[in-house]
């Protein structure tokens, strides 16, 4: 199946599935691994919780405190999704965008094990690590496939709306005043 759409939007707004058996297994059993290390504790999952305010403490413990439990359970609710529907012959909308997640959320996980940046790796045949290398990038065509199968469903040119009516600022006590010498055109 490499090099082939494995997630195509049909006529009638569903996302038909084309998996293999042995993709159909290995997305039943990622997810399920997954899931024990889907917390915020886990090092293997420090890139699903990235501090949202690395240098203020109390304003990221706080965060941790409000947000942390509905994208640990956002999280481990895509990866349910997947493995529910990985034998579906397609997915409605929402079990496509949960899919996303959840491939995301394996990447993330299977791309810390590896230790992946952005920085391309060649890795040598014999490499212990290859068979992980060979999932990772499996899941980052089979994201690709899923993102470009919900692409399909947007409008070519836009929604047609008008854009909203924004009214005009008020500048207050900045309305009237000048621009100062040599600033012409600057503003």
């Amino acid at each position: 199946m490499i090099g082939s759409r494995r997630v195509r939007r049909d006529r009638s707004g569903r996302y038909r599935l084309s998996l293999s058996e042995p993709e159909r297994t290995l997305l039943r059993s990622l997810p399920e691994q997954a899931k024990d290390l889907v917390t915020e504790q886990e090092p293997l999952a420090r890139r699903l919780f990235p501090p949202a305010y690395p240098t203020d403490d109390e304003a990221e413990a706080d965060y941790r405190r409000t947000a942390g439990a509905s994208l640990l359970d956002r999280h481990r609710r895509s990866l349910d999704t997947l493995m529910d529907s990985v034998d579906a012959p397609g997915l409605d909308e929402a079990e496509a965008h949960d899919w996303l997640d959840a491939l995301e959320v394996l990447r993330l996980v299977v791309g810390t094990h590896l230790d992946i940046s952005e920085e391309f790796e060649e890795v040598d045949e014999h490499d212990p690590r290859l068979a992980h290398f060979v999932v990772y990038q499996y899941l980052t065509e089979l994201q690709n496939d899923v993102v470009e199968a919900l692409s399909a469903g947007l409008p070519v040119e836009g929604t047609g709306a008008e854009p909203p009516d924004v009214p005009e600022p008020d500048l207050g006590p900045l309305d009237g005043l000048s621009t100062p010498d040599g600033l012409e055109g600057w503003l």
